[in-house]
Formats: structure tokens, C-alpha cells, sequence
């Protein structure tokens, strides 16, 4: 089994493999070296720097990096870290500057109360704290994944800070008809899991969520030996932030009014998955047509070339 035959799983499988996915940067205790220019852009010395940073923010300490000079974007996720968006970020810091981060509670971004649940509220808030730190906003936000149910909220709630948020592929289960049901599975996935089922638990979520993997892949990614840091993220995935995030019930209203430009982006490979489901629901929802990205539901990492041309047609639309 090699990395090619489960590239196309879902978002967390590639944070939880993070290491095939390292980012470029250095230690994480280098000294920052990126300032703040005039209009509140953020710009680094060279673009091909990676700066590590830590933020407090309430119950928190935030990781995150920083790279290339230019017009701010923000690459979100949930789970995943800023390693999953590396590969993109790389290229897109030729012309912009680029913010990613661990979502509260994954890997280096450290909580006060390890049991805290994570909301897409609190995300949004941390996402706003660190645009305010960095003064370099309104910002084009990418979030893939539960990272784009944390920009969703970040533009309800913080309109003035996002001038163009791409919600790629969000698990927005409350939207369908058969949310309760989903909502179920969802809450069987969470309690096998807890029972010690990984294996059990991850074959159950790719049902779920219409993936196919070949036979033997999850024990391939999921047996034997594991990182801690890999299993800390997952546990905590499962057990504080998958069903806040599937349950989020977006304000359709706040978002439509909200002044900022919404593109709701699909994966060209993700036809018929769950979360082509939901965001198929949100874009009509909002009354606007979805927009199509090269890959799946991770082809951000599958093709970061592709994905940041695309990313980039995008932005210039705005």
C-alpha cells in the first residue's frame, strides 16, 4: 500500500499523515522576520520564507505560519493543519501573502482545557483574533472541509475581516434532507470510535461519506504503530470537533447579507460524495452556482499547481 492508492481519501486522513505532506519551513522556534506594510498587508523578506508564530488567544495558543508577500489569503482547515496546506501555500506565495494554521486543539496549537469542545464559532473567533494581530485584513479565505464551515462562521461573524471566502467542500449535513439520519451515523462514528473501533469507526465514515478505498487501505493507515501526535488529532477529531462541525446550521441570512463575496468550490473527482451533497445544498441555498476546483476533496495536495491556477481564476473574478 503506497500514499498514490489513498490520496484521494478525505481531509483528515492527509492531516494525520502529515508527514508526507511537510511544509518547507524551518523549527518553529525561528525568529519571525515578516512585518506589516502600508494598507495592512502582510509581507515577508523573500517568498520563499516560512515564519513560525504562536498567538495567545483566550483558552489557547495558536500556531501559525506565515509566507510570500502580496495580497493576504488564509488557508484553512479542520483538522487539518498548516502542513496539509503547505503544498499550495508554497505556490501561492509567489504573489500573495499566506496565512496558515492549526486549528485549536490539533497538533502544535495548544489548549488550556485539552476536553474543550471545538465549535465553528470558536474557530471563526480564533481565525478573527489573528487576522486583527496581523492587521493585514479583509482577507480572501480558503477553507476546505471543516476549515470551510470555520470561514463560514468567520464571515457571519466577522464580515468586515473577509472580502472573499472560498468554502470548499464543507460538511454541511444540516442542510440536507436527511440530516437526521446523517447526524446518526454521524453520532454511531463518534461512539464506535470511542469503543476503541477505530478501524471500525473510519470504514463506517467513508460510507458515510461515499468513498471508496481499496481494500485494505484503512488498516494500511490506521494499524500498527502510530505517531502519538497523529492519534492525539484524531482522537480529538472524533471526540470534540466532528459533530459540532457536521451540525452547524449556517445563517443563511447573516451570509447573504454579509457584503462578502461567497464561492462555494467542488472538487471535479468528488461528484456524488457526501460533500458534494452538501455543498451542492449551501451554493442553492445562497442562490448562486458552485464552482468547480481540480481534484477531490483534497486537491489541493493532489495537484497544488492546478488547484492554485484555479484558486487564482477565482480571486481575479472577484
Amino acid at each position: 500500500m503506497t500514499w498514490q492508492t489513498v490520496r484521494k481519501a478525505p481531509a483528515l486522513l492527509i492531516s494525520l499523515r502529515a508527514m508526507t505532506l511537510q511544509s518547507q519551513a524551518g523549527p518553529s522556534g525561528r525568529t519571525p522576520r515578516h512585518r506589516t506594510a502600508p494598507g495592512g498587508i502582510l509581507t515577508a523578506d523573500s517568498t520563499d520564507i516560512v515564519t513560525a508564530h504562536t498567538l495567545e488567544v483566550p483558552g489557547a495558543r495558536l500556531h501559525y505560519e506565515v509566507r510570500g508577500q502580496g495580497p493576504l489569503i488564509v488557508l484553512v482547515g479542520a483538522p487539518m493543519d498548516a502542513s496539509a496546506f503547505a503544498p499550495l501555500a508554497d505556490v501561492l506565495a509567489a504573489d500573495h501573502s499566506v496565512l496558515t494554521t492549526d486549528p485549536r486543539g490539533i497538533n502544535r496549537s495548544k489548549l488550556d482545557d485539552p476536553d474543550q469542545e471545538s465549535t465553528p464559532l470558536l474557530r471563526a473567533d480564533d481565525l478573527s483574533r489573528l487576522l486583527a494581530h496581523l492587521d493585514a485584513g479583509p482577507a480572501a479565505v480558503l477553507g476546505s472541509s471543516g476549515g470551510a464551515v470555520s470561514a463560514l462562521a468567520l464571515t457571519q461573524s466577522h464580515p468586515d475581516q473577509v472580502h472573499t471566502v472560498i468554502a470548499h467542500e464543507p460538511p454541511l449535513a444540516e442542510l440536507l434532507a436527511d440530516r437526521q439520519e446523517l447526524h446518526a451515523q454521524t453520532d454511531d462514528i463518534i461512539a464506535t470510535y470511542l469503543t476503541g473501533d477505530l478501524i471500525g469507526a473510519w470504514t463506517m465514515f467513508m460510507i458515510q461519506a461515499n468513498i471508496t478505498l481499496p481494500t485494505g487501505a484503512i488498516e494500511a493507515m490506521f494499524g500498527g504503530v502510530r505517531d502519538p501526535q497523529h492519534v492525539a488529532d484524531e482522537h480529538r477529531w472524533f471526540a470534540h470537533e466532528l459533530r459540532a462541525t457536521t451540525h452547524w446550521q449556517p445563517d443563511l441570512t447573516a451570509l447573504r447579507s454579509a457584503g462578502t463575496r461567497i464561492v462555494v468550490g467542488i472538487g471535479d473527482d468528488s461528484a456524488e460524495q457526501q460533500c458534494d451533497r452538501t455543498s451542492q445544498a449551501l451554493a442553492q441555498a445562497l442562490g448562486i452556482e458552485p464552482t468547480s476546483f481540480p481534484g477531490g476533496h483534497t486537491g489541493f495536495v493532489e495537484n497544488p499547481d492546478a488547484f492554485a491556477t484555479r484558486l487564482r481564476d477565482v480571486l481575479r473574478q472577484n
